[in-house]
């Protein structure tokens, strides 16, 4: 019997954001019981950051774990920063509700895009222990204590027991969330080495970690300077996609003409630029307003734009903020005490046609970098996306794939999964191109991967010379020690083949004379070397050209 439509239509029912998030929690990063509990960390940490730089403020954060039932996986997380506070009124969307917050809608630099981070944790802890989560905002000399719950149905903030204080309490946030299912341990994945990784990252953060056994990890800054703040910038129309320019347009209630619409609200579009795109689209009214603007209208405007008889200047870089080579080397000194430590610094490009990026790139060797595997060392890839560590997903990263496309053997790397070396990567851009909304990896971006593969290389060409002194070194220094264990006897024997001398006093010749042999050959050899290298890097630098 056939099933009519109005039957098969009784089960039609809305859902809301929040609703579809629980039941795909996976795309948060809430997966595993170890990422879970480091997607938790990561989120308040990188909310903390991004509060206190906004504020001006050099970060002071505290994260404390407590292991309340081992059985069910059930622990306590109180993070708390020294950041500006939340106001009350926006207390409730700010960590309660998906898809709110101060970043979605700006075209700034950030680690966090989406406005879910907080409020995932917030839903991830009401399913799973069924409890609130407790709130303390410092701001004002004023101080809030709430408990805070999703309303899964509608995405709406559930505000309980709310107190407000008067006084001089000073400014930051306490978040206390109770989550289950969730485990702490000092993997590679877990909460210790994302705060590891943060701090190499963050060098003007001081950051604390207490464990469940008590124990406390500090990492002070090793910076007093707070890092600029990026500035907002107005999208590049190059890009523009159709959907992008008719949104745009419909939303604009102050421009009354297509054309100054363009020019207020695009960077690179001059008055100039509206004639050439006038001529290109002849039948187009671009004294008509922005919102009566058509789909077919606006699908030939986009053509337009993308004509190469247009010639754009690119899109200004004054958004991209990177952490800088000094601050990256100090960090990576003060944390991993390495041997040898190289940090490249890009110039800022753009990819999908108008997105401004920047790619840190750094080497760090021997030392306390590398991933310690048992009594063994190998190689490590730490990756960052606007200063935030990206510890998940390592396989579809941009950032991996550079680094497996690279040929380290021409850097005198033989065997790199195995070598002690660290490989540094920090992308900045107003948009960082993420492969889900759990942002722990970086799409293959042509234009991005291309560029991480440059940076990386010409951090390599300087650790290559590095590696080729230190072997060379090592072998004068061999056979300088092989050398040495024959002078005492040739010392005898020659007095008694020539009939004269003193035996002590040939010796002391020998010795001398090897000594001024092989150091002279050390420092004549380094000579050498540089000017091998400079052939070497010279041709690497031919393949980089294209970029």
């Amino acid at each position: 019997m056939v099933t009519s439509t109005e039957k098969i239509f009784t089960e039609f029912k809305e859902h809301s954001v929040a609703e579809f998030f629980k039941k795909n929690q996976q795309m948060l990063g809430f997966s595993g019981k170890t990422r879970s509990l480091t997607t938790i960390v990561h989120e308040y940490v990188t909310n903390s950051l991004d509060a206190c730089e906004e504020a001006s403020l050099l970060p002071e954060v505290t994260i404390a774990i407590t292991e309340l039932d081992k059985d069910t996986g059930k622990y306590r997380v109180v993070a708390e920063d020294n950041g500006p506070g939340i106001p009350e009124k926006h207390i409730g969307k700010a960590l309660g509700m998906m898809l709110a917050g101060t970043k979605f809608h700006r075209y700034a630099q950030q680690r966090g895009q989406q406005g879910i981070g907080a409020s995932g944790c917030t839903m991830y802890a009401q399913i799973t222990t069924g409890k609130p989560v407790k709130v303390v905002s410092r701001y004002d000399t004023k101080r809030i204590t709430c408990e805070l719950s999703i309303d899964l149905k509608s995405n709406s903030p559930k505000i309980m027991n709310a107190v407000k204080e008067d006084g001089n309490f000073g400014n930051g946030i306490r978040v206390e969330a109770e989550v289950g299912d969730v485990r702490f341990d000092k993997s590679s994945f877990g909460v210790y080495e994302y705060i590891r990784r943060t701090a190499l990252a963050n060098p003007h953060l001081s950051i604390t970690l207490i464990d469940p056994e008590g124990q406390k990890s500090s990492f002070p800054r090793s910076s007093d300077s707070v890092p600029e703040k990026p500035m907002m910038v107005q999208p590049h129309p190059m890009g523009l996609s159709t959907n992008d320019l008719i949104d745009f347009a419909h939303r604009e209630k102050e421009c009354r003409r297509v054309s100054s619409f363009l020019q207020e609200r695009f960077a690179r579009v001059s008055a100039a630029k509206v004639d050439t795109l006038r001529a290109l689209v002849p039948d187009l009214d671009f004294d008509k307003k922005p919102s009566d603007l058509q789909w077919h209208e606006a699908e030939k405007l986009v053509k337009a734009i993308q004509n190469p008889q247009v010639k754009w200047i690119a899109p200004t870089t004054d958004s991209v903020k990177p952490i800088g080579k000094e601050q990256i080397e100090k960090s990576l000194r003060n944390i991993l005490a390495p041997e040898f430590v190289v940090v490249t610094e890009r110039s800022p490009k753009i990819f999908k046609g108008g997105i401004p990026f920047m790619v840190e790139a750094a080497l760090a060797y021997g030392g306390g970098a590398g991933r310690a595997n048992g009594s063994m060392t190998g190689s490590e890839v730490i990756r960052y996306a606007n200063r935030a560590p990206l510890l998940f997903d390592n396989s579809g990263c941009a950032i991996t794939e550079a680094v497996k496309e690279i040929d380290w053997k021409r850097y005198k790397l033989k065997n790199f999964e195995e070598e002690p070396i660290s490989v540094f990567v920090n992308i900045s851009s107003v948009y960082v191109p993420y492969t889900s909304a759990g942002k722990q990896a970086i799409s293959n971006e042509d234009e991005i991967l291309q560029e991480i593969k440059n940076a990386i290389m010409e951090a390599a060409r300087d650790l290559q010379r590095y590696l080729s002194g230190v072997n060379r070194d090592h072998d004068r220094k061999e056979r300088k020690k092989a050398i040495l264990r024959y002078v005492q006897q040739l010392s005898k024997d020659l007095p008694e083949l020539a009939g004269k001398g003193k035996s002590a006093e040939i010796e002391k010749m020998l010795v001398h004379l090897i000594e001024t042999k092989y150091s002279g050959q050390i420092e004549n050899g380094e000579d050498e070397e540089e000017s091998t290298n400079g052939k070497n890097g010279k041709v690497e630098e031919e393949e980089d050209i294209d970029e």
